[in-house]
């Protein structure tokens, strides 16, 4: 059965409109190109530039997309490498540009990878293999305040402190059911008696710091903007609330312009708006596509349009 992406039709409605006469899109974090396929065949004059830091995404997305493949490029690289990768390729301006940003089910679904806790495979969760640090390294050598820190940081864990002391004290910890069992049973029992799974905010917490996937969409979003043609449209689908909060926020700096306090007789800074903000509020999956992709309920898409530079 084929991979549905979340909100597909959503993300395709809000970008083909800025691609009707060609031009480039990029898909930054392009997966098994769900998404981009369906723009390709909802804009036939589109070129997409797709980036993808796991070298098996991007075997599986060449295959997906083979039907487009003259209209394709695809290069290996994470997403805030986007200016660079532009750059190489000659494509200074874009007319749409997609950052999905949760894990793929294939991730999610090989235990191998190490993403999920609820099956047993080796401490990774990284999405480029290449890279030095991962979750083994993390759970097994970061210092009892440095990973209660990650834990309230990035997985909002309100034990953090009992968690980290719990993992500290069961070390060496080698596999991903190993660390969801002392995750649990470092839980208080009410804590454990809530929906889900108590490790749930702990693995998050690791897989973003084992990718630094906030500071990460920090760097990219402004080079988004900037590779943005006038009516180029940027499309963002978060799975968390620390980045939906991002994302939000700069959208809403972008499209306000000017910074100066509210009590200034005129504008004194000079900054103008450089975005529209298309989504009033987030767009979110129906009950519909939850009952069919339950993985993608706590989706949240948030989408802007670049305006003309001001004189």
């Amino acid at each position: 059965m084929e991979h549905e992406p979340v909100l597909a039709r959503e993300v395709t409605d809000l970008l083909v409109p800025s691609l009707e006469r060609g031009g480039v899109f990029v898909d930054a974090t392009l997966g098994r190109a769900g998404h981009a396929r369906r723009i390709l065949d909802a804009a036939p004059r589109a070129r997409l530039v797709g980036i993808d830091r796991d070298p098996d995404a991007l075997r599986e997305s060449g295959a997906n997309l083979a039907a487009h493949a003259e209209r394709v490029r695809l290069v290996r690289g994470d997403f805030a490498s986007l200016p660079a990768v532009l750059e190489r390729l000659g494509d200074a301006s874009v007319r749409g540009v997609l950052l999905d940003l949760g894990v793929s089910s294939p991730q999610l679904d090989d235990a191998s990878r190490g993403f999920s806790f609820r099956s047993d495979g080796p401490l990774d969760m990284r999405m480029d293999p290449d890279q030095a640090l991962s979750a083994h390294v993390i759970v097994n050598t970061y210092e009892e305040q440095d990973l209660a820190r990650i834990l309230r940081l990035y997985g909002e864990e309100r034990f953090a402190g009992r968690v980290a002391r719990a993992i500290v004290a069961a070390r060496p910890i080698d596999t991903t059911a190993r660390l969801a069992e002392v995750v649990a049973e470092a839980m208080p029992a009410p804590a454990r008696r809530v929906p889900g799974h108590p490790a749930r905010r702990t693995f998050q917490a690791i897989r973003i710091e084992v990718n630094d996937e906030l500071g990460a969409l920090r760097r990219v979003l402004p080079a988004v903007v900037d590779a943005l043609d006038e009516g180029g449209r940027a499309v963002v689908l978060t799975y968390h609330s620390l980045e939906d909060r991002i994302v939000k926020r700069f959208f809403a700096d972008e499209a306000r312009g000017c910074t100066c306090p509210p009590d200034f007789p005129i504008c004194t800074c000079g900054a103008s708006a450089r975005l529209r903000v298309l989504t009033r509020r987030p767009v979110r999956p129906s009950a519909e596509e939850t009952a069919r992709n339950p993985r993608s309920s706590a989706a949240k898409l948030r989408a802007a349009e670049r305006l003309r530079e001001a004189a």
